[in-house]
């Protein structure tokens, strides 16, 4: 059985759904080449078929899934080109817009991030792998939406979803998930300190672990 996320307060079952599915599929908690039918995960989550098919539709416009015929969904497989080219472009994007927010005097604003921060610690305490990932992405988001670019947010979010972390729950099962979650107060004190080359570096650390680690292979390429 799927070890799916629990809904939570958010704008629509629909919405829900594909949010929770989104964080399942980037740490192979749903796999490629796996059929999975809408009826299945609605029993899942205790809803109809029918926000389940919506949110597969979403996912399949975002790329994430492809419909299989009279079955349901299968989610799509990346190569590891692909996703080093993904990791490229979230370096080229990422990296240079938390630089110029180390400098932009947000400090306040950004130390208000820190219980995301926590959440992400407490989830790799618990070895809760989606819950982990799915901080991770909120709190990302929010850091970069204080440099005001709403489009920069919304190419980041898409970026990462479309990232394979299954190296994450390994990690999560030896307990070695800890220091990564730990990078985002350090990330967090870094930007608000004004400190560009700290912030920089981190970035770069916490983007190798995309294509390392978080990947299961070794760092570098």
């Amino acid at each position: 059985m799927l070890n799916l996320p629990s809904l939570g307060p958010r704008k629509s079952v629909r919405v829900q759904i594909a949010h929770a599915l989104r964080a399942s599929i980037v740490s192979g908690e749903m796999r490629s080449g796996v059929v999975y039918s809408a009826p299945a995960i609605a029993e899942r989550f205790g809803v109809s078929p029918t926000p389940v098919r919506e949110a597969m539709i979403d996912l399949a416009r975002e790329g994430l899934v492809e419909v299989v015929r009279n079955k349901g969904f299968r989610v799509t497989e990346l190569s590891d080109h692909e996703l080093d080219e993904i990791t490229d472009v979230r370096s080229l994007i990422e990296i240079p817009a938390a630089v110029r927010l180390a400098g932009a005097g947000r400090a306040a604003e950004v130390r208000a991030l820190r219980p995301l921060a926590e959440a992400i610690v407490t989830a790799a305490e618990q070895r809760d792998v989606v819950a982990y990932i799915d901080a991770d992405h909120r709190f990302h988001l929010a850091l970069l939406g204080l440099a005001g670019n709403a489009q920069l947010v919304r190419l980041v979010s898409e970026l990462r979803y479309k990232s394979r972390l299954y190296g994450v729950p390994r990690l999560a099962e030896r307990g070695e998930l800890e220091p990564s979650a730990r990078e985002h107060e350090d990330l967090i004190e870094a930007v608000a300190n004004g400190d560009a080359p700290g912030t920089e570096a981190l970035m770069r650390h916490h983007l190798r672990h995309v294509r390392g680690i978080w990947a299961d292979r070794p760092e570098g390429r």
